[in-house]
């Protein structure tokens, strides 16, 4: 499911300018549904940070971002804009420098460049569907980068297990059936449970993106890419999704996708 590394790198370029394109002609005080705490100017200061960040850490890799200075948020619109646009570019310029294997600092388990050009791609994605939905629009997502980022949210955002606790699985199996690509997620569920470095335990239902088992999917939730990729982001309330089989095991599903996403 996953595209080519220049495929990432072309769709992280037309996502950020169509997500410049929409924001330099909205109301800067338009709220934004996807995030209700934030408005337009908001919004756009965010990716602007998010690409700046990330640029720093390409060009500073392997070494982590403990050095990495704040930006400075400008006070006006059109400066806003400015920054972004240099930033952007920055972002851009940077990952299409840098070996996809390179070592790097992020987040996550995989320390790679080849895991910021995808995150970022989708997350450009993202903020492209926030700025049209602030802006009251909207347009086609490309349909093989919403599929990739249907996998990617449930596997690295939801997904994800610190090394701190554990994955404790039940036989049960969710497969989300992507209706426009004809890709397929497997879900299996389970439970998170451990106890964090500030010493406050958790226990909670969980998911983990696994190969096809040998095995028949309790539930299906099928959708176009654009569906079910608004939906896990909340971003759509997924009224044309299609469910089958044992809701109870959509049930714990949606209470793992209704968690926050750090």
């Amino acid at each position: 499911m996953k595209l080519d590394t220049e495929d990432y790198l072309s769709h992280l370029a037309s996502e950020s300018s169509r997500f410049r394109e929409v924001l330099s002609s909205c109301d800067p005080l338009a709220r934004v549904p996807g995030c209700p705490d934030w408005n337009a100017t908001d919004l756009l200061w965010h990716l602007t940070e998010v690409q700046d960040f990330w640029a720093w850490v390409v060009q500073h890799r392997p070494d982590g971002p403990d050095d990495y200075p704040d930006p400075k948020r400008p006070t006006s619109y059109a400066d806003l804009l400015g920054a972004f646009d240099e930033r952007s570019t920055a972002l851009r310029e940077s990952l299409a420098d840098a070996d996809p294997a390179e070592p790097a600092w992020t987040w996550s388990d995989d320390h790679t460049v080849g895991f910021i050009i995808r995150r970022q791609s989708l997350e450009a994605l993202v903020h492209r569907i926030d700025a049209e939905q602030a802006a009251g629009t909207s347009s086609p997502l490309d349909q093989r980068l919403a599929a990739d980022g249907v996998e990617e949210v449930l596997d690295v955002m939801y997904g994800g297990c610190p090394d701190w606790g554990q994955f404790n699985p039940l036989p049960h199996y969710l497969r989300l059936d992507v209706t426009d690509t004809g890709d397929s997620v497997w879900v299996q569920l389970g439970r998170f449970s451990g106890t964090d470095p500030e010493g406050m335990h958790h226990d909670e239902d969980d998911i983990h993106v696994v190969a096809t088992p040998d095995a028949e999917p309790d539930a299906v939730i099928s959708g176009s890419s654009d569906q079910l990729l608004k939906r896990l982001w909340r971003r759509g309330d997924g009224a044309d999704i299609h469910l089958a089989g044992d809701l109870k095991i959509v049930d714990h599903f949606r209470q793992v996708i209704h968690q926050p996403i750090n």
